[in-house]
């Protein structure tokens, strides 16, 4: 979630005519990574995978300052780099069609290649240690050691993603804890509800029940917290994709766009924390889908299966069935079957979705085999369009 910031900020320069001036001098000091090589596949979409990144440093290789990271409750470095966010974004080639942000549980339990089946989020770090080893045996020191090791733990990530989903990934965005809280600040906060108060030692989330808006530390303590939440990581997700909602609408409103001075710290916040792979054309991709916002994009989770499943070496993961994840995903670009039966009554199995302001937020549970996803009736919102979420 904290990368999808990236690309819908993005979006808002192709929007204004200050956007384009804008969006010039930005050209030649974004930070860009060569993670996709090769043609890419085409598979009826554009698929975006947006990685929320657990990094001490900013989209340059700089570190962040400690009194920064103190302010975010970032926590001491582990030294290793998860990604505790992972969403991919499919915009089906069809353009009557909606498009679909994906999530996939940091824990979700699969084959990492060349590392056998693990945690989906360690795939960058283990691909990232191994390089390191490697380039530093053959002699090889910062900066070029870092870079280089970043460029395989992206491109492990990537490969990891496409064999999970069946999804070609044709562009890469990936962001940092600042970058998120820092974009969240320059909005001037992003609507949430809450239905119980929430108090976090581990995320640092300390909020009130109900409608408010959040910023800056609190929002991404928000988006954090999976400690004390009933389904841990999954009603993280929700939260993430509720958030989302309202950060898409944020980013493409009026007082965003129409404001040269917001557009040029937005700016200056995705060149500082953002890194997207080499080649993409941003400005045309905005021109291409400036339809996006948070009435037309989909939120869903992957199917899963147990939330406890036990695994030799990684503790407890999350249970997923490529087979059923793959035809789940191809089947966002599938044309839609023709109605043959009036609608049964709304039920809520286990891998279901529920509707949220035109977009589908998840409704999982935990079960021993994936589920596919149905529509249940939606959620009460709030005056400010947002659903109340765990």
């Amino acid at each position: 979630m904290r990368v999808a910031v990236a690309a819908l900020s993005v979006l808002v320069l192709g929007l204004t005519g200050y956007g384009w001036s804008v969006y010039r001098s930005l050209a030649g000091s974004l930070a860009t990574s060569d993670v996709l090589s090769g043609a890419r596949s085409s598979d009826g979409a554009t698929d975006i995978l947006l990685v929320g990144l657990d990094s001490r440093t900013d989209g340059h290789g700089n570190p962040l300052p400690r009194q920064v990271l103190d302010e975010l409750n970032a926590g001491t470095d582990s030294g290793t780099l998860n990604t505790d966010t992972l969403i991919l974004l499919r915009i089906p080639d069809d353009p009557t069609a909606r498009a679909t942000a994906i999530s996939i549980p940091r824990d979700s339990y699969v084959d990492i290649p060349g590392h056998g089946r693990h945690k989906v989020n360690s795939a960058y770090s283990r691909a990232r240690t191994d390089a390191v080893a490697r380039l530093t045996a053959a002699g090889i020191r910062d900066p070029d050691l870092t870079t280089q090791a970043d460029l395989a733990g992206r491109r492990e990530l990537v490969s990891t993603i496409e064999q999970l989903t069946g999804a070609s990934v044709d562009h890469y965005a990936e962001i940092d804890l600042v970058g998120f809280a820092e974009i969240t600040d320059v909005l001037g906060g992003v609507p949430v509800c809450l239905n119980a108060a929430a108090r976090d030692s581990y995320s640092g989330v300390d909020l009130p029940a109900g409608p408010q808006t959040v910023q800056g530390a609190q929002a991404l303590a928000f988006v954090r917290q999976r400690h004390g939440l009933p389904r841990g990581d999954l009603d993280r997700i929700v939260r993430q994709q509720a958030f989302m909602a309202g950060l898409a609408h944020e980013l493409l409103s009026a007082h965003t766009v129409a404001d040269p001075a917001t557009l040029s710290r937005l700016v200056a916040a995705v060149d500082r924390y953002v890194v997207l792979d080499r080649g993409w054309d941003v400005l045309g991709f905005a021109a291409r889908a400036q339809g996006l916002s948070g009435g037309n994009i989909d939120f869903q989770t992957i199917p899963t299966g147990s939330l406890a499943l036990r695994t030799p070496t990684d503790g407890e993961a999350v249970q997923v069935d490529p087979a059923a994840v793959r035809a789940f995903v191809s089947g966002l670009t599938a044309p839609p079957a023709p109605d043959t039966a009036p609608p049964a009554a709304p039920t809520k199995p286990a891998g279901s979705t529920e509707k949220v302001t035109g977009t589908t937020r998840s409704g999982l549970t935990a079960t021993a085999t994936p589920t596919p996803s149905s529509t249940v009736q939606a959620p009460p919102l709030t005056a400010a369009g947002v659903p109340c979420v765990n």
